[in-house]
């Protein structure tokens, strides 16, 4: 009996040391990096967004695991001299907060986004989705027409993706119960030893910025929330996007995709190529990068958006239907 004691106190020991060091973390990484934009709360969250720049509209979701600075480190600057652009941390993700009762459902995250669209009053927006960020996109489209004027989409995640990636199945963590366990104990410190080689191969073939970790707000993955909220999408994904791709040749609007073919996360033919068969019309154009275009060819990235803007221009509003105005 005094053995299992000991044992059990040795155990908990482990456990609040763990829970202290994540907090600790959580806390330094907060203060180095605050949030640098507004906040608003919509269906209960509190969303985070950097809202820069005049003209066209233009608003930009992340992917798994991102937040703003995935577009802030290296695309913003290269938008704001011909375009309003707005950045939004989707619920859960950077800054944003996700309440206790909201699902992390796609279809969920499209709503939220689509309601943020409205609240703020945008006109004609183009809609912007980076990896997940492009399911969400492809929700909003599909489930709020009129929110967007259209879609540009950025190594987009569009198809089920059979099995799990190697370096994200610390994420596959069911029921939420334990994911929050696993959140506060063992997944701040397996980042911070493991977090160069899942950068590495989320950048691969190119190699991830030095500063990537501050600049690009990187070093924000490394609190327990973070790691709650990707788990939670992750795991979400096969309640809605099995039956959003049986939908998405009903889509009318203007839709671009740019994919790299080197791509080491999505493979540009299942979510490229896919959707381009399933509408003729979308402009998919390939370029020899990886899966972090927005930080990796900033440049020829942004003239993309701007052409893909100027489709969506010349699209024309009749077209598309009256934007969805504030409720």
């Amino acid at each position: 009996m005094t053995i299992l004691i000991a044992c059990i106190a040795v155990v908990a020991a482990v456990i609040l040391g763990l829970v202290a060091f994540t907090a600790f973390i959580a806390r330094k990484v907060e203060k180095a990096l605050p949030p640098r934009g507004k906040f608003i709360e919509i269906d209960g969250a509190r969303l985070h967004y950097i809202d820069q720049g005049q003209g066209p509209v233009i608003v930009m979701v992340h992917g798994l695991g991102g937040q703003t600075g995935n577009f802030s480190y290296a695309l913003l600057e290269r938008l704001t001299p011909r375009f309003r652009v707005i950045l939004v941390d989707r619920p859960g993700s950077g800054y944003s907060t996700r309440p206790a009762g909201m699902s992390a459902r796609l279809r969920t995250q499209s709503e939220v986004i689509a309601k943020f669209m409205r609240a703020l009053d945008l006109k004609d927006p183009l809609l912007v989705g980076h990896s997940l960020g492009g399911a969400v996109a492809l929700g909003v489209a599909l489930d709020h027409p009129g929110a967007a004027a259209g879609l540009a989409l950025i190594a987009p995640l569009t198809h089920p993706v059979a099995g799990t990636p190697a370096v994200f199945r610390a994420l596959a963590v069911s029921p939420a119960a334990l994911r929050r366990a696993v959140a506060w104990t063992l997944a701040v410190p397996r980042s911070i030893l493991r977090g160069r080689d899942m950068l590495e191969f989320v950048f691969s073939p190119e190699r991830p910025p030095a500063d990537f970790g501050t600049a690009g707000g990187g070093l924000l993955g490394l609190r327990p929330g973070a790691f709650y909220a990707a788990s939670s999408d992750m795991t979400s994904l096969a309640e809605d996007l099995p039956s959003m791709a049986g939908r998405y040749a009903s889509l009318a609007l203007p839709v671009s995709i740019l994919y790299g073919t080197a791509d080491a996360i999505l493979d540009w033919r299942a979510h490229g190529q896919a959707m381009k068969d399933k509408l003729p019309a979308l402009e998919l154009e390939l370029v020899p990068g990886g899966h972090m275009l927005p930080v990796t060819i900033p440049d020829q990235a942004a003239a993309w958006l701007a052409a893909a803007a100027e489709r969506t221009r010349l699209a024309g509003a009749p077209a598309r239907g009256p934007c969805l105005s504030p409720a």
